[in-house]
């Protein structure tokens, strides 16, 4: 049976992959000048991190509950919070050719 405080650590793992993912693609989108340079990176790049990040999370701070199967983990705490964090980025944030900066003091 799964616990309170195992959901709670399991949504705190899910938040924070998917807030480094849109943070990951928002810097991809800014500093690559291409569409599909951005994207392939953030296919590529972010589930690096985020297993990494599950790792620590689950493994050394202990969050999480019991899934089961490595399919389920995988697809709750890598795939999920991927397509959230993109999703994000991608169609809520504004494009970064749209986005006005203050001119330069230099």
């Amino acid at each position: 049976m799964v616990s309170v405080a195992g959901i709670i650590g399991l949504l705190v793992i899910v938040l924070v992959n998917s807030a480094v993912t849109a943070l990951m693609t928002r810097f991809f989108r800014v500093r690559l000048h291409t569409r599909w340079g951005s994207l392939v990176y953030s296919l590529l790049l972010c589930p690096v991190v985020m297993v990494v990040i599950l790792l620590v999370l689950s493994g050394v701070f202990r969050l999480g509950a019991n899934l089961g199967s490595q399919t389920a983990v995988i697809l709750v705490t890598v795939i999920i919070p991927l397509a959230i964090g993109m999703t994000f980025d991608y169609f809520w944030m504004p494009a970064p050719d749209e986005v006005e900066l203050p001119a330069s003091m230099d």
